[in-house]
């Protein structure tokens, strides 16, 4: 599952870059800048806008999707869980009367 997704991620990244190329290079391509086809029926409804958004939405939800089954299925840990067991296995090695560090006296 993970595999189909990073691959329709791959492919959604590729198109996206491959439509930005695409575009008008005057800052027009998403309906803002541009100057005098600020807000026009061709700046809002271009095709190539409609494209990129829907792509862009796209990879952001892969994105997250992927994100989810990343961590699915991980334990989730606390570093203070593995300080308190670590502590007792420091207290259960030293019920045993020896000093840890060998001592000359």
């Amino acid at each position: 599952m993970t595999t189909v997704i990073l691959i329709i991620h791959i492919i959604i990244s590729i198109s996206i870059v491959g439509l930005v190329l695409m575009q008008r290079s005057e800052g027009g391509g998403l309906g803002i800048g541009g100057g005098n086809n600020f807000m026009s029926a061709r700046g809002t409804a271009d095709l190539l806008t409609r494209a990129t958004t829907i792509l862009a939405i796209a990879f952001f939800c892969t994105s997250i999707l992927l994100a989810m089954l990343a961590g699915y299925g991980k334990k989730s840990s606390s570093i203070i869980d593995e300080v308190s067991q670590e502590s007792q296995i420091e207290n259960n090695s030293s019920k045993d009367g020896k000093p840890s560090v060998p001592t000359d006296n």
